[in-house]
């Protein structure tokens, strides 16, 4: 297994937590899954807090800083403000496999958005009440294949 590492070069806008929090998760040798296992979270919520896309707690914070042997002040500092969601990749994306994923939602959004609808009525899938998960299968031949699970709250629309 390959551990995820980050090029700086490569994301101009990601927060100085970022570079500080990958660093460390290099130095320990820790997948995200293992990270996530410390702090009380999934792993993709994990790697959330290092791209800067979500809020950290100051138990993740202490459970962050104790794990990679980071300084509490310094995670404290780096990590107590509000993301900045969104502002790191720019549209379209140019990294492949974030593309594909931006290439899911352009060739069968409308899709998703017509089933969506007969099932729950007018209405929007909250990002924000929300969580997800990725795992691996293996078919009968070999095959690898990635399974990302999407919750979200629905929320109807009402005009007021």
């Amino acid at each position: 297994m390959s551990l995820a590492t980050l090029d700086v070069s490569q994301h101009p806008y990601l927060p100085a937590a970022s570079e500080t929090l990958f660093k460390a998760k290099a130095s320990k040798k820790l997948s995200f899954e293992q990270i996530a296992e410390h702090i009380g979270r999934n792993e993709v919520a994990a790697a959330a807090l290092f791209y800067g896309q979500a809020k950290a707690s100051p138990e993740d914070i202490d459970k962050l800083s104790s794990l990679l042997d980071v300084p509490r002040d310094l995670l404290e500092e780096q990590l107590s403000g509000f993301p900045d969601r969104g502002r790191s990749v720019e549209m379209p994306p140019k990294e492949p496999l974030i593309y594909r994923l931006y290439e899911i939602v352009q060739n069968y959004g409308y899709a998703y958005k017509a089933v969506l609808n007969e099932k729950f009525g007018d209405g929007i899938m909250s990002a924000i009440s929300f969580s997800t998960k990725v795992e691996k299968e293996t078919d009968e031949a070999g095959n690898n294949w990635a399974v990302i699970t999407l919750r979200g709250k629905w929320f109807v629309n009402r005009i007021v």
